[in-house]
């Protein structure tokens, strides 16, 4: 058990989106095969473990398929919920909501995150509002520079306010792909 370790990349079948990786030997892809849920080889724990054992968020298996030379394997599926330990509907998330949902999770009160998510949504919302409107004036008035900075704090207060929610910014993603149609 364990040996011959082949990386697994697991996407979602309905959005592409890659979700996560992980490692599986013959044990852990013969029971992915056969029960059509994802299992893979925890390094850490030197064990097989089933994705969604604990957190219920399994991955059922649309397709399986190895690459040429047999030493990874790309698992399409359907998730039962977010794929990553953090909540995030994968591991691969952006830099900037990894440190807000890392900020939330600490807790500490010296954290703006912290105390703007403890104010509850319509604190995060009356921000994306001040800092939309400080971004219009900047485009009409403003240098290069001022635009920028102005777009990243609306950028950082639309995540606050996704959190906020409990949404993940996956969904925005996954709107403006259905729109795309």
């Amino acid at each position: 058990m364990g040996d011959d370790l082949r990386a697994a990349i697991v996407q979602d079948d309905a959005t592409g989106r890659v979700l996560m990786l992980g490692w599986m030997d013959e044990e852990a892809l013969a029971l992915t095969r056969s029960s059509g849920v994802v299992h893979f080889y925890s390094r850490s724990r030197q064990r097989l473990w089933r994705k969604g054992e604990t957190s219920g968020n399994t991955l059922h298996v649309i397709e399986l398929t190895l690459d040429c030379d047999g030493d990874a394997v790309l698992v399409r599926v359907s998730a039962d919920g977010p794929t990553c330990h953090d909540g995030s509907t994968s591991c691969f998330t952006p830099w900037l909501w990894r440190k807000i949902l890392q900020r939330d999770a600490a807790g500490t009160d010296d954290s703006y995150v912290v105390a703007t998510l403890g104010a509850g949504t319509s604190r995060a919302a009356r921000k994306v509002g001040e800092e939309a409107v400080e971004l219009a004036v900047a485009a009409l008035s403003e240098d290069d520079e001022r635009v920028v900075s102005e777009a990243a704090d609306l950028w950082f207060h639309t995540l606050l306010l996704l959190r906020s929610r409990g949404l993940d910014p996956a969904a925005v993603e996954d709107e403006l792909r259905r729109r795309d149609r």
